[in-house]
């Protein structure tokens, strides 16, 4: 075998049927070999005869006939798939001559068999069929983009979770929302995640629409259209099975595989919580004050402090952002401020200017940047239009709105654009007025909650662990009522922490919120407390009322736009204090606050070399058996949890 292909997975007892109607006729049952196999620039998926005389061609999908191949056409006397008459057989396929560099396969045999010999690249194909349960031996349906389908393969001695998991580490396999047994394939890009995050309607003004689709169906409307990016929510926010059995007071709280987070089992006293007060806005004069001739800030940590419980006054936000943000340092000069200001000018433009000169023929041919510039355009016309500087069709707001978003995905071309962004550049071009301001402090946000749009989606993960460790610790019997209610997930919480309570509160609000957040004070994730103040401020509500789970996520969602800022800026700080001054704090819950050193995670060096799965939460869905007894037929392909159960589960997902 040539050192540039590498066998990654093998599964034999592969068999194909070449007639359903003739099951028990051996010549009808061809057996293989089912192989992943990673090439220098690709990856395909290889299925061979076996145990035949001669050698058996290399049979390569072809999305384009062209002389020299071979086309099996769709006959019923040679396939008939009886049980899925609306999956034909593979149409076109072409044969190529074995050159050097192709894996030498000594069992794999020709014959009138090797006609059914595929190879499939990872990037031509579009969904897996799975077969319908107890329908004896297990079966997948590879089909195309081009809408081609593979003949079926069976699995008489089990191996589809095992070839579907090996899968994972290079696509991204997800169950259909509309058929569950059908798993769309999905490369790992942001457009990918964005196409996702519209489905589901998270960021829908009319968020009606979200509350009919989780009464309906809630499972299926939160974690059907997240599943298509990592199966994230499936695998690490849906609840185990039995995992509903025991209060949550009683269960151990953290995750042995996550970095991070220990297994504790104590539950800590917080006494009293105090009471906090909001204080007046910064004012212009106060921050006068802190320049000095030069124009450098000083006594830069007491002005936060002063920010942090009171916010600042509208007129002082163009210019204390880009200091909070980060695009303009705290030392530096006013004239040194002119110099940057000019370099990031210039910056800025150029970068505008290499997506501003593609021509149309260009754009043809790079569907990236097509993609981006289509999920742009549409964002844009649905984002803040009720506020005055975007409002109406012509709004010069929208093309500077449209223009930063472009040329933020030429400054990150690995991000891009993901759904959301709009949400976060809104309120900062809103406040600059210039679009290279902008721009440069959106670039900062960006900094600090990028983790929330990367298509792992492990961020997201890692926050919504860290929101129930949290509110664990604050309010355990919350937190029972919530997991008895099957809503122990929080994944209601999943868009406050995606755009940073963008769509909870008023746009004025959130222009105080953020400048808060952006502080850094009184620790790290503060954030993560403003939604447990939230949830502090609907306790009663939830628990007096009974609600199901229906029921609190419309209560949840009908939050929106009707909240307090200062109030549950309040709750937040007054948490955090209760929080900081407990002596028996979990270390967990002290490494989320910054109260004590996050323990490094241990890298193995074992798997460097190879892809990786998407996240640790898929690794555990997928941890399943490559055979069964032949006397229970793999006869379902379902993602599921990870079957060692001895670690006990908490709140966290």
């Amino acid at each position: 075998m040539e050192a540039c292909e590498k066998v990654v997975f093998e599964k034999d007892g592969v068999f194909l049927h070449t007639s359903a109607k003739r099951q028990q006729d051996q010549d009808s049952l061809i057996p293989g070999v089912i192989r992943i196999i990673e090439k220098t620039s690709d990856v395909v998926v290889q299925w061979m005869p076996v145990n035949e005389i001669g050698d058996a061609p290399q049979i390569v999908y072809s999305k384009k006939e062209s002389p020299g191949n071979v086309v099996c056409r769709a006959e019923e006397d040679l396939y008939d798939p009886g049980y899925e008459p609306d999956w034909a057989v593979i149409s076109t396929v072409g044969t190529r001559a074995r050159a050097s560099e192709e894996i030498p396969a000594p069992a794999v045999k020709a014959g009138p068999r090797g006609k059914w010999a595929f190879s499939l690249s990872l990037s031509e194909l579009k969904s897996i069929r799975k077969n319908k349960p107890g329908l004896g031996w297990s079966y997948l349906i590879f089909m195309t983009k081009d809408g081609v389908s593979i003949q079926a393969l069976h699995f008489h001695h089990g191996g589809t979770r095992a070839l579907l998991k090996a899968l994972s580490k290079y696509v991204i396999l997800a169950t259909s929302p509309k058929d569950s047994r059908l798993y769309l394939v999905y490369s790992h890009d942001s457009y990918a995640l964005s196409h996702s995050f519209d489905e589901l309607q998270l960021f829908d003004d009319n968020s009606s629409h979200l509350v009919s689709r989780f009464l309906q169906d809630p499972y299926s409307a939160t974690f059907g259209s997240f599943s298509k990016v990592t199966n994230f929510f499936r695998g690490a926010l849906k609840p185990h099975d039995g995992s509903q059995q025991r209060p949550l007071s009683e269960m151990a709280m953290g995750l042995e595989d996550e970095p991070g987070f220990e297994v504790i089992t104590c539950q800590a006293n917080l006494g009293d919580r105090p009471s906090v007060q909001r204080q007046l806005a910064v004012t212009e004069q106060e921050w006068e004050k802190h320049v000095d001739a030069d124009g450098r800030v000083s006594g830069v940590e007491d002005l936060k402090k002063r920010i942090f419980t009171g916010g600042l006054s509208p007129g002082l936000r163009k210019d204390v952002w880009k200091f909070l943000l980060g695009y303009y340092p705290w030392e530096s000069t006013s004239e040194e401020r002119k110099v940057l200001l000019r370099r990031k000018t210039d910056e800025y433009f150029r970068m505008k200017l290499q997506w501003k000169s593609v021509s149309e023929d260009q754009e043809k041919r790079n569907s990236l940047l097509r993609g981006y510039r289509s999920l742009i355009e549409r964002d844009v016309s649905r984002t803040d239009r009720n506020n005055k500087f975007y409002e109406g069709s012509s709004n010069p707001g929208l093309v500077l709105l449209n223009d930063v978003l472009t040329t933020y995905c030429m400054f990150n071309f690995d991000l891009g654009y993901v759904q959301g962004m709009s949400d976060l550049l809104s309120p900062i071009l809103y406040v600059m007025q210039n679009e290279v301001d902008a721009f440069w402090c959106f670039c900062a946000f960006m900094e600090l909650v990028h983790h929330n749009f990367e298509e792992s989606q492990e961020g997201m993960k890692r926050q919504l662990l860290q929101l129930g460790l949290l509110l664990h610790v604050l309010d355990p019997a919350l937190c029972d009522f919530l997991d008895a209610k099957e809503s122990g997930t929080l994944c209601f919480c999943f868009r406050w922490l995606l755009i940073w309570f963008k769509r909870e509160f008023s746009f004025p609000d959130v222009l105080q919120l953020w400048e808060v957040l952006w502080t850094g004070l009184p620790g790290p994730n503060f954030h993560l407390l403003v939604a447990c103040g939230i949830l502090d401020s609907e306790r009663e509500a939830l628990m007096s009322s009974d609600y199901g789970f229906n029921e609190i996520l419309k209560h949840i969602n009908e939050l929106t736009m009707r909240m307090s800022v200062e109030d549950v800026l309040c709750r937040a700080e007054a948490l955090h204090q209760q929080l900081t001054a407990c002596q028996e704090l979990p270390l967990n819950v002290q490494e989320v606050l910054g109260l004590a050193k996050v323990k490094s995670p241990t890298h193995s060096t074992e798997s460097d070399g190879s892809p990786q799965p998407l996240s640790p939460s898929q690794t555990q869905e997928l941890e399943l058996t490559d055979s069964v007894s032949p006397s229970q037929p793999d006869s379902s392909i379902e993602i599921l949890p990870t079957e060692d159960t001895a670690t006990p589960q908490s709140l966290s997902p």
